[in-house]
């Protein structure tokens, strides 16, 4: 089985890169660079998928392509026998469900609209001033929530960690989020460390938030 990673630089795709390289699958990396001017993935990624958005994964063997972030992790969570999948408690089980969805489902639109708005010169500092405090509800909930287990999900790395890298590395770089929550900073220096996502880097390409 070989996966072919359609990777956009500086984006989500980061995750699944890493993810790959903790499951030992094998996979290839195709590189695409964003619109230097418009910073958007370029259209070529349509022809892969018709969202024209990364990541974007192919299975040969299965001749399945697969889009959205959080369907791919399923997805490789499968194709690997359950590794990084749920924990066999019921509880830890629903909990890693959560974070599975919450990654991109709650914490992300908060992070994408500060970074719209910061685009904007008035009205969008202005606008920030008002979405900030609805990303310190979550880096709040975040921390509460790792003050308490060393993993999102209990007591072992799993696909939820995974997930949250991409928010948390975000809010790292443009939201907030500081040594002031530290069961959170050490998390994220704790994913940094890996040697899965140390390799995962080296492939990748441009990579602003590790």
């Amino acid at each position: 089985m070989t996966i072919v990673v359609h990777h956009l630089e500086n984006s989500r795709s980061q995750r699944v890169l890493w993810m790959l390289e903790e499951l030992g699958l094998p996979y290839e990396v195709r590189r695409y660079a964003r619109d230097p001017r418009t910073m958007l993935a370029p259209e070529e990624l349509k022809r892969v998928h018709p969202l024209g958005k990364s990541p974007v994964i192919e299975d040969r063997e299965t001749g399945l392509v697969i889009a959205e972030t959080g369907a791919i992790a399923s997805y490789l969570v499968d194709r690997a026998g359950g590794e990084f999948g749920a924990p066999m408690d019921d509880e830890d089980g629903l909990t890693y469900r959560f974070w599975l969805h919450y990654a991109e489902g709650s914490m992300m639109p908060p992070l994408l609209l500060k970074l719209a708005m910061s685009k904007i010169p008035l009205f969008g500092r202005i606008a920030m001033k008002r979405v900030q405090p609805m990303i310190d509800v979550h880096l709040d909930f975040v921390e509460s929530e790792l003050s308490q287990r060393p993993w999102f999900a209990g007591e072992e790395i799993s696909a939820a960690d995974v997930m949250m890298s991409f928010p948390l590395e975000a809010a790292r770089s443009r939201a907030g989020l500081d040594d002031k929550r530290p069961a959170t900073a050490a998390w994220l220096k704790k994913i940094h460390a890996r040697p899965a996502y140390q390799a995962a880097l080296e492939k990748g390409g441009p990579y602003a938030y590790a």
